[in-house]
């Protein structure tokens, strides 16, 4: 048998040329594959590029496109020089340790697929295998990041964090703290990465284009599929065209001639949790459902076969996180560790029902939150679901036949909730 610890340890053989072209008729994208001479920990250096796939004996390697352009019906797709995930440059890695793998970069770009909507307040995401398990906005990028690391401690530990504003030492301590494989921001200000540098093996990535990440909301760029018989199936990158109130579109829906329309609008504070929750329902695997609340996710469900267990789990999830937040603030260790303390008689028990009770009381804040699902909701349940766990407002595509059972039941809840529609879905596979 294998040892895996010492596979996670190897950089594999590359295989793969250092050049690619792609035709598309008579367009061509040319690309030239990315590597890095990086000195080892033992001193010596080696020219190499991505260190593994998705797992340690797969070969991989970044391509950046270099060359070409195309242009197919109306759709004019990203040029060269617009560089961020595949221009990293030995430079930008101000700490590296280790080549970087696959996930690595690809954790990366998906935190500036969501970032690039969040460009006018500090914003923070912290994701683990390619969805975020936090986001936020904040007065700065410390609040920014505590946010979104408090809204899910559990799986932040070896997430990646990718900012969109310079880290200042108040935000580098927050991050230090933790264990974690990747930060990425434009730039570090004077004394932060002293302070990030305790953390041996965290990789730490200077990105100058963050700062013109705003400019990526109009760029399409080709995105392939391959089949394991070889084929591909190629279609065009989502865009996100819910970016103000004047997107989102009333909840009205017509079954069997009877008109059904959302009763109550939803206030400014439930809009602005509309718009920004959107941007981060776009970098989340389908289907999914996510809470947000003042500018940051409660909980979050990715990745589920049915609407209603998703949202069900976004529940639990923040039920979850909560109680470890929770007991993190109160006694300085997780929700786990309690648990077992307690079950070892090294605690009393006391002190768990203590946190049960107050995340039973909050509802692991939960209530005043707005529910967001890229899914159709052709049934109440879901809807039923948010409701009963203190939603004010819910976000969803609507085209459903049955959109009417969904707002009946925001119509009959007490208080009421509100609806919104945007007429857009935002499916990721």
């Amino acid at each position: 048998m294998s040892d895996i610890k010492k596979m996670y340890t190897n950089i594999l053989g590359d295989s793969f040329p250092n050049s690619m072209t792609i035709s598309f008729g008579g367009h061509e994208l040319v690309y030239r594959k990315r590597t890095w001479k990086i000195t080892m920990e033992d001193g010596t250096t080696e020219e190499r590029g991505v260190r593994y796939g998705e797992n340690p004996d797969q070969e991989a390697a970044l391509f950046e496109l270099v060359g070409g352009s195309i242009t197919l019906g109306d759709c004019k797709f990203i040029e060269p020089k617009n560089g961020l995930v595949s221009a990293i440059t030995v430079e930008d890695m101000l700490q590296v340790g280790k080549h970087p793998g696959k996930i690595n970069l690809t954790d990366v770009d998906n935190g500036l697929n969501i970032l690039k909507y969040l460009m006018n307040k500090p914003a923070a995401v912290i994701l683990k295998h390619n969805n975020p398990c936090g986001a936020a906005i904040g007065s700065s990028l410390a609040d920014a990041y505590n946010k979104a690391n408090r809204a899910d401690r559990i799986a932040a530990f070896g997430g990646a964090v990718v900012l969109n504003r310079a880290v200042d030492k108040e935000t580098a301590k927050l991050m230090a703290e933790n264990y974690l494989e990747v930060v990425c921001a434009p730039e570090f200000e004077d004394g932060a990465m002293d302070i990030l540098s305790q953390r041996k093996n965290l990789r730490v990535i200077r990105m100058e284009g963050i700062k013109r990440l705003a400019d990526f909301e109009k760029f399409r760029f080709v995105d392939f599929k391959s089949l394991i018989d070889g084929g591909i199936i190629v279609q065009q990158s989502a865009v996100n065209s819910i970016r103000s109130a004047n997107d989102l579109k009333p909840a009205v829906s017509t079954y069997k001639g009877k008109e059904y329309k959302c009763e109550r609008q939803p206030t400014q504070g439930e809009i602005d949790d509309m718009i920004f929750g959107w941007a981060i329902e776009h970098g989340v695997t389908s289907n999914s459902v996510i809470y947000v609340k003042d500018g940051c996710t409660v909980g979050i469900g990715t990745g589920e076969q049915d609407r209603v267990g998703v949202a069900e789990i976004a529940v639990h999830k923040a039920y979850i996180k909560y109680a470890d937040i929770t007991c993190f603030d109160k006694f300085g260790i997780p929700y786990a560790d309690l648990a077992l303390e307690i079950e070892q008689g090294k605690r009393d028990k006391a002190d768990k029902e203590e946190i049960d009770a107050k995340v039973k009381a909050d509802r692991a804040g939960l209530p005043g939150s707005v529910m967001i699902s890229d899914a159709f909701f052709p049934f109440r349940d879901a809807a039923d679901v948010g409701i009963r766990e203190g939603v004010t407002a819910i976000l969803q595509a609507g085209g459903s036949m049955r959109d009417y059972a969904s707002i009946e039941a925001c119509n009959e809840a007490d208080p009421q909730v509100a609806m919104m529609f945007t007429g857009q879905r935002s499916f990721k596979h």
